[in-house]
């Protein structure tokens, strides 16, 4: 059964950044710059939980998961927007001259 996942993330190094950032677009949908919406079983988010913990530096770094229900269940009406409307960060890229 898939539940819907809230994963936010405040990661302080740019360079552990860029490699979590892409995992989490393969795992959910930006809802803003690094917190993401995720329908997973348990088995995927497991698996994200194996990729995500070797990246993070456990004394700077923090990830927070929430369970929000199943997808048939309140998972979707329990999360309120305000202000601007929702949108994918675009893509970072570095240009060497």
């Amino acid at each position: 059964m898939r539940s819907v996942y809230l994963v936010a993330y405040d990661i302080s190094c740019p360079k552990r950044y860029r490699k979590i950032y892409p995992i989490m677009r393969g795992y959910g949908e930006a809802l803003q710059y690094s917190v993401f919406r995720s329908e997973l079983t348990d088995t995927e988010l497991h698996s994200l939980k194996e990729l995500l913990w070797p990246l993070l530096n456990h004394d700077e770094d923090r990830v927070m998961i929430v369970d929000l229900g199943p997808i048939e269940g309140r998972g979707d009406n329990c999360v309120e927007f305000w202000g601007d409307p929702i949108v994918t960060p675009h893509e970072r890229s570095a240009t060497i001259i």
